[in-house]
C-alpha cells in the first residue's frame, strides 16, 4: 500500500481508501460481511473509511461504527451530510441547523465522539458558503470533526468556497471527492487544477466507473451487476454513451493484457497515477471484490500505457455528461437560466 499527505493536513493515508456506501441495503451487505470487508482492508493497509448519513438511510454508518469498534482510534474515518434523510423538508442541505444536527446523528450511529473528516456531500445552491463554512468550523472547535471537505462541487464553488472562507475568516474545506475515472476524465479540465492550486486533499470516488471497469461488463456478456438492478439505464448499450463506454472498455481491456494487468489494476493505477489524487476510494460488496481491488494497491502504471488510456479516452473527456454529478443546476432546470 501506497501513502500519502491528505491535502496540507499532514494526516498520512492509504492509496486506497474503503467506501462503504454498498453496506446495508444498498448494496445487501450484512453486519458479518460488512467486518469481514472492514478486517480485510485494514489488514491489506487501508487506513481511510469514507461513508455517509444518506448510503441506506443510516444502515451504512451504524455498520461502519459496529465493524471498527475498538480500533477507532487507527482509523481515519470519513462521513458526510446534505442529501434528504426522510421527508421533512429541513432534514437536508448545508444550514447550520441541519448540519449540526446530522453530525450529532452520524456519531450516534458510528458510535464515536468526533470523525475525522466531514464533507459537505453535495454544493447547497439555497444556502450561503458562510452559512455552512461558519457551522463546520463551529463544530471542530467543538471536537466533534477533526477537518472538513466538500464532494462533488464543481469547480467554481470550489473557489467561491475558498474565497468565502478567507473573506469572513472561517475554516476551509481541506478536500474535496469528486467522481473520477478513466470513462469520466471531464475533472481534469477545472475541478483537479483547482484542487491543487488550493492544496485540497483529492478522495476520487467511482473509480470503477459504477462497476463498468471491473471486468464484469464486456461485449457479448449480460450485464448483471449489483449497480444495474437498480440503475438499467446507465447499463443499456442501446444509448450511444453506454456504447461508447463498452466499446472503451473492450480497447482498455487490451492495454491491460498487454501490461499484465488486470482491468481493475488498470483502472485504479489511472486514477492514483494523477498528481492531484490522494487517494481512490473502493467500494467493494464483498471480500472477493476487495481482494481483486486491493491488488492494485502498489501498481503504478508506465507513461507507455498511461498514453495508450489517452489515445481511447482524451484527458478531460467525460464518455457520459449526463452522468455527471456536479453539473451547475442552471443547466438541468431551464426556469434559473430564463427571465
Amino acid at each position: 500500500m501506497q501513502y500519502r499527505t491528505l491535502g496540507r493536513t499532514g494526516v498520512q493515508v492509504s492509496s486506497l481508501a474503503l467506501g462503504a456506501m454498498n453496506f446495508g441495503r444498498i448494496g445487501r451487505t450484512t453486519q458479518e460481511e460488512a467486518t469481514a470487508i472492514v478486517d480485510a482492508a485494514l489488514e491489506g493497509g487501508v487506513n481511510v473509511i469514507d461513508t455517509a448519513d444518506a448510503y441506506s438511510a443510516g444502515e451504512s454508518e451504524e455498520m461502519v461504527g459496529k465493524a471498527i469498534a475498538g480500533r477507532r482510534d487507527d482509523i481515519v474515518l470519513a462521513t458526510k451530510a446534505y442529501l434528504p434523510m426522510g421527508d421533512e423538508r429541513n432534514h437536508r442541505g448545508g444550514s447550520r441547523r441541519w448540519l449540526v444536527t446530522a453530525l450529532d446523528d452520524s456519531l450516534r450511529r458510528l458510535g464515536v465522539d468526533h470523525v475525522d473528516l466531514y464533507q459537505v456531500h453535495r454544493w447547497d445552491p439555497a444556502t450561503s458558503d458562510e452559512e455552512t463554512l461558519s457551522a463546520l468550523t463551529d463544530l471542530r472547535r467543538a471536537g466533534k470533526i477533526r477537518y472538513f471537505g466538500s464532494s462533488t462541487f464543481p469547480a467554481y464553488r470550489i473557489v467561491q468556497a475558498q474565497w468565502a472562507a478567507r473573506e469572513h475568516h472561517l475554516g476551509r474545506y481541506v478536500t474535496e471527492q469528486p467522481a473520477y475515472s478513466i470513462l469520466q476524465r471531464g475533472i481534469e479540465t477545472h475541478v483537479l487544477p483547482v484542487t491543487e492550486e488550493y492544496g485540497l486533499g483529492v478522495l476520487a470516488w467511482s473509480p470503477l466507473a459504477s462497476g463498468w471497469l471491473s471486468g464484469a461488463i464486456r461485449e457479448g456478456r449480460e450485464v448483471a451487476t449489483n449497480r444495474s438492478a437498480f440503475m438499467p439505464q446507465r447499463f443499456d448499450t442501446a444509448v450511444p454513451s453506454n456504447r461508447a463506454k463498452l466499446d472503451a472498455v473492450e480497447r482498455l481491456a487490451r492495454v491491460a493484457d498487454e501490461a499484465g494487468l488486470t482491468l481493475i489494476q488498470l483502472a485504479l493505477g489511472f486514477v492514483t497515477a494523477h498528481p492531484a489524487v490522494t487517494s481512490a476510494l473502493i467500494g467493494p460488496r464483498t471480500t472477493d471484490h476487495l481482494h481483486s481491488q486491493l491488488a492494485a494497491a502498489d501498481t503504478v502504471l508506465p507513461p507507455d500505457v498511461l498514453d495508450a488510456i489517452d489515445t481511447i479516452v482524451p484527458p478531460g473527456t467525460d464518455l457520459a455528461p449526463d452522468e455527471k454529478n456536479d453539473t451547475p443546476p442552471a443547466l438541468l432546470d431551464p426556469t434559473l437560466r430564463r427571465r
